[in-house]
C-alpha cells in the first residue's frame, strides 16, 4: 500500500470505534462517529432540508434532501449510507452527499433507514425501497424529475442500493437509470479470497463483518435471502445498469467484483472499477487521496451520463 494511503488509513483506524471488540457500546460508537465526521467539511449546496417520509411499517423515515440549485426538473440520486447496517447516518455521509449533488447536478436524497440490532433485516431494505418509491410518487410536488432516478450507496448502503434495484424490478417499482454500488456487501454469508487476504490490517476486518452480520440478521438463513444477498437472486436479468466500485485492499473486493461479473453475465450493462491502493471507506476522501478523487470522478461521470445531467 502506498505510504500516503497507509497514513490516512491509520488515521481513520485511530478514531473509528469498533463495537465488535466489546470495548464500546453501539450507542457510544454511533455518537463518536457522528462527532468525528464533523471534521470533514462538505461542499456548499443551494439548499439542505431534513424531512420525514412515511415508512412501510407505520414508521417515519428521516431523509435529507440536497439541491444544487433552484432549477426545476433535476434528476434524483437516492443515497444509502454504509456502516454495517448498525452505524452511521445522515450526518456521517453529509459531505459525500453534498459532493454528489454538485458533481452530478442532481437532487440527492439521503436515507436514514432503520438500523440493527434494534431493527433487524428486512427493516433496512423495506425503508430504502419505500423512500425510493416516495421520491417518484412525489416528484411533481417536489419539482424534480422522477423519471431520471438512480440509487447509490457504499458498503452496507451498496447492498441496499443493489437490493432496491432488485425490488424495483420485482415489485413494479420505479425504473432506475443506474445503480452505483461502492464496495458493496452482496453475499454476507459467502466466502471469498479477499475476505482472507484483506481480512486483517486494512481498516475493515473480517471479524467486524461477522459481527455486523450477527447484528443485522435474526438467523443465518436470513443472510442468504436475495434481498439480503443480492448475488443469490434467482436471476439478475432485467436489472438497471450498474457501476461497481471496489478497492484493492478491501475484504469486500472479491464479492463486489463477483457481483459485477454476474450482472454482466446476465446481460446487465455493468462497469467494475477497482481503485488501486485504496481501502474500505476511501470513497469520501477525494480531498485527501488522489486515488479516491479519481474513483469519485469515474463514478460521478457514470451518474451524469445515466441521468442525462
Amino acid at each position: 500500500m502506498d505510504p500516503e494511503v497507509r497514513t490516512v488509513m491509520d488515521l481513520m483506524e485511530s478514531f473509528f470505534p469498533r463495537p465488535s471488540t466489546g470495548t464500546i457500546s453501539i450507542a457510544d460508537a454511533r455518537a463518536q462517529i457522528v462527532a468525528g465526521s464533523g471534521a470533514l467539511q462538505g461542499d456548499e449546496v443551494a439548499s439542505v432540508e431534513d424531512r420525514l417520509v412515511p415508512g412501510p411499517d407505520g414508521n417515519e423515515i428521516p431523509i435529507r434532501v440536497y439541491r444544487p440549485s433552484d432549477a426545476a426538473g433535476l434528476p434524483v440520486v437516492v443515497y444509502f449510507h454504509g456502516g454495517g447496517f448498525v452505524l452511521c447516518g445522515l450526518d456521517t455521509h453529509d459531505g459525500l452527499c453534498r459532493q454528489i449533488t454538485n458533481a452530478v447536478d442532481c437532487v440527492t436524497v439521503s436515507v436514514d433507514y432503520r438500523l440493527a440490532p434494534e431493527h433487524k433485516y428486512p427493516a433496512a431494505p423495506r425503508d430504502s425501497f419505500a423512500v425510493t418509491q416516495w421520491v417518484v410518487d412525489n416528484a411533481y410536488d417536489e419539482g424534480w424529475d422522477g423519471s431520471r432516478l438512480a440509487v447509490a450507496g457504499d458498503s452496507a448502503g451498496g447492498n441496499l442500493a443493489a437490493v432496491v434495484a432488485q425490488m424495483c424490478r420485482d415489485l413494479g417499482g420505479p425504473e432506475l437509470a443506474l445503480q452505483l454500488l461502492v464496495y458493496p456487501v452482496v453475499d454476507p454469508m459467502g466466502t471469498y479470497p479477499s475476505h482472507t487476504s484483506n481480512g486483517r490490517g486494512y481498516f475493515l476486518e473480517q471479524l467486524d463483518m461477522d459481527w455486523y452480520h450477527e447484528q443485522y440478521f435474526a438467523t443465518p438463513a436470513d443472510g442468504i435471502e436475495p434481498y439480503a444477498a443480492p448475488i443469490r437472486a434467482e436471476s439478475l436479468a432485467g436489472l438497471p445498469p450498474a457501476y461497481v466500485v471496489t478497492a484493492e485492499f478491501d475484504p469486500l473486493r472479491d464479492e463486489g467484483e463477483a457481483y459485477g461479473a454476474a450482472l454482466q453475465a446476465a446481460g446487465v450493462p455493468t462497469t467494475v472499477a477497482r481503485a488501486p491502493d485504496m481501502f474500505h471507506g476511501f470513497f469520501n476522501m477525494g480531498a485527501f487521496l488522489p486515488g479516491a478523487k479519481a474513483s469519485n470522478d469515474g463514478a460521478f461521470a457514470a451518474l451524469r451520463a445515466a441521468l442525462g445531467a
